[in-house]
């Protein structure tokens, strides 16, 4: 079926103040343009997109931020004899690919916006006297099997059958600039992408265990980049590394074993922090979810975290393994961080889990973490 253009809409984003709303509709136009060869147009809380390509822009929708769903149009004047015209061909196409036929019943959803000499009644009456003389299905506004969608603004009437869900969420890049600590598991790519999905510039921050890792470690992490990269629309994901086996070889020599995961955990914080507080960015991100890992207990997730003074933001800190596991399979992620990458050898036999404050505290000065870790933020590449 030839269509027009295709309608995206928003959802949050209307609710915000006529500045702000216009501010976050310009940066989801321009993410939309990075993605797709396209003009587009904004119009009273739609946006208008007119791709070159169509099957290439319905496939990249789905995966810019912003938009809650979307509907392949065609277009006609506002006038009857228009309207008639084209939503004839429209609804003898939907027959011929099998959408409807003189069994189905169908209604008219009619939506006006401006001023006319009809009611969005009368104009849905007639539209659907069209169908009815030219398919001849029945009319049924109450549980209709085939629904077409009528939406007249000002001089132009669009015509459409489809609302395509999106991810919904705010436009990339309308929240600032976090730094994500992304290992090759499961939950921190699902985590980052979260925060992308809540508008948020991501600089990717791995930390290069070896060698207590295994090279894979880090390949996994640049595929993982690479899948997460196809959501960055207009604000491409930033990747660094950080080479963080001086810094765990310190934590074993100079730390009690049981400690080592705390010690590691608090480590990564602080060298985050000290990237964030060099490229501006406002927040770190990591894929906690409570008491999953010895190092996300509540007392250890305390202990981690004592010193860092920027927020550190946990968005699966509610969710149980399985839910992280859906949304990583639904994005792309789940595949590549199930890939054996060899572990992380630091970790001793009976982590602890009850961390107390004071002798992490003890730790930190045994094992000179504040130097250490600038050591470590040194080397960031």
């Amino acid at each position: 079926m030839e269509h027009s253009v295709i309608i995206a809409r928003y959802g949050e984003v209307g609710l915000k103040s006529p500045k702000i709303r216009s501010k976050f509709e310009r940066k989801l136009v321009k993410n939309i343009k990075a993605s797709i060869d396209c003009e587009v147009e904004r119009n009273q809380g739609r946006i208008y997109i007119y791709p070159t390509n169509f099957d290439e822009a319905i496939s990249k929708l789905d995966k810019i931020f912003g938009i809650v769903s979307y509907s392949p149009a065609c277009v006609s004047y506002t006038n009857f004899d228009d309207i008639e015209k084209t939503l004839k061909e429209y609804a003898l196409n939907c027959e011929k690919e099998g959408l409807i036929d003189s069994k189905t019943r169908f209604a008219i959803r009619c939506r006006r916006v401006g001023s006319h000499d009809f009611t969005s009644q009368e104009l849905a009456a007639y539209c659907g006297s069209v169908v009815v003389s030219n398919i001849g299905s029945p009319v049924d506004l109450t549980n209709p099997e085939f629904i077409i969608y009528v939406e007249v603004r000002e001089d132009e009437t669009y015509i459409f059958h489809e609302k395509i869900e999106g991810p919904g969420g705010l436009p990339l890049g309308t929240q600032g600039k976090v730094i994500s600590l992304l290992s090759s598991g499961i939950d921190s790519p699902v985590a980052t992408y979260m925060m992308m999905k809540r508008g948020c510039e991501v600089i990717a921050l791995h930390f290069d265990n070896q060698p207590f890792t295994t090279e894979k470690g880090r390949e996994n992490f640049e595929d993982l980049v690479d899948a997460l990269q196809v959501y960055s629309s207009g604000v491409p994901i930033k990747s660094k590394v950080v080479k963080f086996g001086n810094y765990l070889e310190k934590v074993k020599k100079d730390a009690p074993e049981k400690m080592t995961c705390v010690l590691c955990k608090s480590g990564m914080y602080k060298t985050a922090e000290l990237l964030a507080n060099e490229i501006g960015a406002l927040a770190i991100v990591e894929g906690s979810s409570v008491g999953q890992v010895a190092s996300q207990t509540l007392p250890n997730i305390l202990a981690t975290r004592n010193g860092v003074e920027i927020p550190i933001l946990s968005p699966l800190i509610g969710l149980d393994k399985r839910e992280i596991e859906k949304i990583a399979d639904k994005i792309g992620t789940f595949e590549i961080s199930k890939r054996d990458d060899g572990g992380c050898k630091a970790v001793p036999k009976y982590p602890e889990t009850r961390a107390e404050l004071d002798r992490v505290k003890d730790a930190q000065n045994d094992m000179d973490q504040k130097k250490e870790v600038y050591e470590a933020f040194k080397n960031i590449s």
